[in-house]
């Protein structure tokens, strides 16, 4: 409400908020998904916010939450294959869908080549960013396995990092390219 709005409509726009208990119970609705290959059968308030029901309803906090607003995509996920920053799609608009966290990226105690480049070329500082860059990295690199630096960083223009500068970013994402590739393709083994 503009403070120069005339009094009378303040008062009525005060006057219009509920009071404290008169709130209506948000629907609910029934979500079926797979996160991280597991299936998943949920109720949830047609307003939750994907970030958040992977954050408190399954416990997979390891997709952040940054700014709720898109700017940042330290929430990214995939969703379908495809990068998604959770902040902004309802869990209700999930149903029926597969999704990917950061905790899905490893297996049988090994861990992704992504995570392994974040490590090898000192990728992270202070690790806020990490799981949104990291998940955006495998989108990258399952649809463009040898990437260039400029689709490197054009990929990774949607995830803020406060830290790096992105130069190590960059390095850990080729690092991961190659290691993907494997050693007959020029790749490490």
């Amino acid at each position: 409400m503009p403070r120069n709005a005339p009094v009378e409509v303040r008062r009525m726009a005060v006057a219009a908020r509920p009071m404290a208990g008169d709130e209506e119970a948000a629907p609910s609705y029934r979500v079926r998904l797979e996160v991280n290959g597991k299936p998943y059968d949920a109720e949830v308030e047609g307003r939750t916010l994907l970030v958040h029901f992977l954050r408190e309803d399954l416990r997979l906090t390891g997709t952040h939450i940054g700014c709720d607003t898109t700017n940042c995509g330290a929430c990214t996920i995939l969703l379908d294959g495809r990068p998604v920053k959770s902040c902004t799609i309802l869990a209700v608009q999930a149903d029926g869908r597969a999704i990917r966290t950061v905790e899905g990226l490893g297996s049988d105690g090994k861990l992704h080549p992504v995570q392994d480049g974040f490590i090898e070329e000192h990728g992270l500082q202070c690790g806020f960013c990490t799981p949104g860059m990291m998940m955006t990295a495998v989108a990258l690199l399952e649809k463009h396995p040898n990437p260039t630096e400029p689709q490197i960083r054009r990929a990774i223009s949607g995830n803020l990092c406060r830290c790096t500068g992105y130069v190590n970013i960059v390095k850990a994402v080729e690092h991961a390219a190659q290691t993907m590739r494997g050693p007959k393709a020029g790749g490490k083994a």
